[in-house]
């Protein structure tokens, strides 16, 4: 039987592999645990009808835009939208 990274309900197919440190309570390498926590992350926005934009800043607006999101004490992202809500009700 071939063993799958993503393999969650064989945990006996991990139980030889030592690795030196700290013991791991996840059994998938962290560069698939980012995946699969993304993924899921995806899919709660999703569901709350949330969607994705991605756009690039000079670093001076950028400051200037978290500066600003820190005054009103709100995250960045909430004080975009509020920003983009306010401008397109007008």
């Amino acid at each position: 039987m071939a063993k799958s990274n993503n393999d969650r309900t064989t945990p006996d197919l991990f139980a030889l592999e030592k690795r030196p440190g700290r013991p791991r309570t996840n059994p998938l390498p962290r560069q698939e645990q980012l995946k699969f926590n993304k993924r899921n992350q995806i899919k709660r926005d999703r569901e709350k009808g949330l969607k994705r934009i991605e756009f690039k800043l000079s670093a001076e607006l950028y400051d200037r835009l978290s500066g600003a999101a820190n005054q009103q004490k709100m995250t960045r992202s909430a004080y975009l939208e509020h920003i983009l809500t306010t401008v397109l009700v007008k």
